[in-house]
């Protein structure tokens, strides 16, 4: 499921091409490169599901200044994300790549992707996907995408 999102975000979203495709014909595509049907499927839903938690987002809160709290993970999202992924969540927030807002989406569909494991560079991935459609966030998904590549050899870290 989780490469199946990758290559949509690289080969669709990243690249700017008609990701509103239907449904149908997306399918029939990523099964052609080879994903199995159930993983298209619930990559699919996945970004069925960020697209709703965008819609329901308050944009005017974005931009608000930042709120000086703690975050307490429950513990299917300590399951999910190690201690490793939470600091980054944290250091994102920190450094005002994330904001509340967009700190939670991370978190709620980091806790979606059906992967055996899941570290801070899948992390960063979701992060991306998040912040890639979200208004005024375009700095923060430079500065996120300037941590993930290496200037100077454009390998991912």
């Amino acid at each position: 499921m989780f490469e199946c999102l990758m290559y949509l975000f690289e080969n669709y979203v990243h690249s700017e091409m008609d990701v509103m495709m239907e449904n149908k014909i997306l399918t029939d595509e990523l099964s052609d490169a080879g994903f199995q049907k159930d993983a298209v499927f619930k990559a699919l839903a996945w970004i069925e599901g960020l697209a709703d938690m965008q819609e329901r987002l308050d944009y005017s809160a974005l931009s608000q200044q930042p709120v000086h709290s703690v975050r307490i993970f429950t513990d299917s999202e300590c399951v999910k994300l190690d201690q490793d992924c939470r600091g980054f969540i944290y250091f994102l927030e920190k450094i005002g790549v994330l904001s509340a807002e967009t700190r939670e989406m991370v978190i709620e569909r980091a806790t979606q992707i059906e992967s055996k494991s899941f570290s801070v560079d899948d992390l960063k991935w979701v992060v991306l996907m998040v912040l890639f459609n979200l208004p005024d966030q375009q700095a923060a998904f430079t500065q996120l995408e300037g941590l993930m590549f290496d200037e100077a050899g454009g390998t991912m870290h």
